[in-house]
């Protein structure tokens, strides 16, 4: 080997030697280190301990003495709060043994009072049984003496006091019989004499209260046009205009010289509103041809329907009748365009309505049931145009078939003495509506007329054989004919009545119906020589 190679050798000896030296004494020295280390961490621990125990020792100690503390003031607080209980429980045993103490006073002074009424008691009682033996010796003999004294008045009158009774309690009687008819027939007069009275008072306060315009039937409407040339227009080529207007409407259209005027001529109101309407508002458009009349008469009438509803409604209210069927509310409607004698029937219904509540509030009625069955009384007049029979069936089966009240009922029915009245409101109903039909004013017919019919209707009825009197009443709405019984018998009645109803139908004009009434009476005669 080299010197180089050992050289080498030597030098990686002495290296490992060296590191060997080195770790040996680095080990050495972390363990004392560590040691050292741990020793330092073990004295701060147990002085940490020993803070901590000093300080959980000063705390313990802090908090005994507030325990103690608090103690000390809890137990004074309770001693507090039961030194009160025990105060207020004793002033509340004091209160109490007071009450009792006057109770037992109050108790022995009744008690004192109760033993003073009893003796008072028993002394009154004593008293009075000894007044009782008095009288029981007074009565007997009292009954004694009076059975003597009977004995005696019988003995000179001759009669026993059984026949003087009866006889005395017979007078008593009969002139008490006479008192009473005397006072009962003072009674009646009195009576009627303040009920003619009162009832005029009631029936010249309802008039007075009601302030109503004077009507006139018509039957024709006049519609003012811009210029007579409108005329020819309305006519249209060859009459096609007024043609199709007359068609559509079911009116009379009537075209002459009077300048700027058309006349609607119709005997049906409604029918002649809507033509008058319709008219108007082709006047006022311009555009007049058959498709344009339909269409305009068609708005109008629904116009005029809306307006029926309308009317009705509102005088129902005005009237203060509630509740009515819609149906019966056209027909109140259509009252408006409705004429009697010249009277419109709706003014002359709402009329009839206030003066039976007028009349029915004055004697202590319905008010409410009086004015509706005023305000229904006429509906009828409405269908005459449409149904057969008289205004007050029509009314009635009206009436009936909406479920009206049986009083209105029987007011619509005996308004004009058809049938019998149930109640004071179907007489006020009547009342009321003879005083609107009858006030100056009211109604207007040509008296020439009247008279003529009233002639007519007997003529007619005396022109039969065995016809003895004839007489047209209730301004010719009834024909009463007297017959011989010898020329007329019961079969040929019916006939007859027939007969002149017929010639009546066919000869003269009217309005509404007239009832023909036969009467065919029964005589036996003899003569006492």
């Amino acid at each position: 080997m080299t010197d180089s190679a050992w050289l080498a050798a030597g030098g990686a000896v002495l290296v490992a030697l060296a590191s060997a030296v080195f770790f040996f004494f680095g080990r050495r020295a972390g363990k004392s280190s560590e040691i050292a280390r741990q020793v330092e961490t073990r004295a701060t621990a147990e002085e940490t301990a020993k803070r901590i125990l000093d300080d959980a020792a000063r705390d313990a100690d802090s908090l005994r003495k507030s325990a103690v503390l608090g103690g000390k003031e809890e137990l004074i607080r309770l001693r507090e709060d039961w030194e009160r209980e025990v105060r207020k429980r004793r002033e509340e045993v004091e209160t109490e043994e007071k009450r009792v103490q006057e109770r037992e006073s109050l108790l022995n002074r009744k008690y004192d009072l109760l033993e003073q009424r009893e003796r008072e008691t028993t002394t009154r009682t004593t008293e009075l049984g000894h007044r009782q033996q008095a009288l029981s010796s007074r009565e007997q003999e009292l009954e004694r003496l009076l059975t003597e004294e009977r004995r005696r008045l019988e003995q000179l009158a001759g009669i026993s006091a059984q026949e003087a009774k009866n006889e005395l309690v017979q007078r008593l009687a009969d002139e008490a019989q006479a008192d009473a008819a005397n006072r009962i027939r003072d009674i009646r007069e009195a009576a009627k004499r303040n009920a003619d009275r009162e009832a005029k008072k009631i029936i010249a306060l309802a008039i007075q209260r009601i302030a109503a315009e004077q009507t006139a039937e018509t039957t024709v409407s006049a519609v003012a046009l811009p210029n007579d040339e409108m005329k020819g227009r309305i006519i249209g080529r060859e009459g096609r205009n007024i043609r199709a207007f007359e068609l559509a409407t079911g009116v009379d259209v009537i075209i002459d010289d009077t300048p700027d005027t058309v006349v609607v001529s119709c005997f049906d109101p409604v029918r002649r509103e809507v033509a008058r309407l319709s008219l108007e508002k082709l006047v006022a458009d311009g555009r007049i041809h058959p498709g344009r009349i339909e269409e305009v008469v068609d708005k109008s009438r629904e116009e005029v329907n809306a307006g029926i509803i309308d009317t009705g409604e509102r005088a129902a209210y005005a009237s203060g009748v509630h509740g009515l069927h819609q149906e019966i509310i056209k027909l109140i409607g259509r009252m408006r365009w409705r004429t009697s004698y010249g009277q419109n029937i709706l003014s002359h219904s709402q009329e009839v309505a206030w003066l039976a509540g007028i009349m029915a509030a004055e004697l202590g009625l319905d008010v409410a049931m009086a004015r509706r069955g005023a305000l229904l009384h006429d509906m009828g007049k409405v269908l005459t145009h449409e149904h057969e029979g008289t205004h007050v069936q029509l009314g009635v089966e009206v009436a009936t078939r909406y479920a009206e009240h049986p009083l209105v009922i029987n007011c619509i029915a005996a308004h004009h003495d058809d049938v019998p009245h149930e109640s004071e409101i179907s007489v006020l109903v009547q009342a009321a509506d003879a005083i609107s039909g009858s006030r100056p004013g009211a109604r207007r017919e040509a008296f020439e007329t009247y008279v003529k019919r009233l002639e007519g209707l007997e003529r007619i009825a005396s022109s039969y054989r065995g016809v003895e009197k004839v007489f047209a009443i209730q301004a010719g709405r009834e024909v009463r004919v007297i017959v011989t019984p010898d020329d007329v018998n019961d079969a040929r009645m019916t006939t007859l009545s027939e007969e002149i109803a017929r010639r009546i139908e066919g000869e003269l004009q009217y309005p509404g119906q007239i009832k023909v009434v036969l009467i065919r009476e029964t005589r036996a005669v003899d003569f006492a020589r």
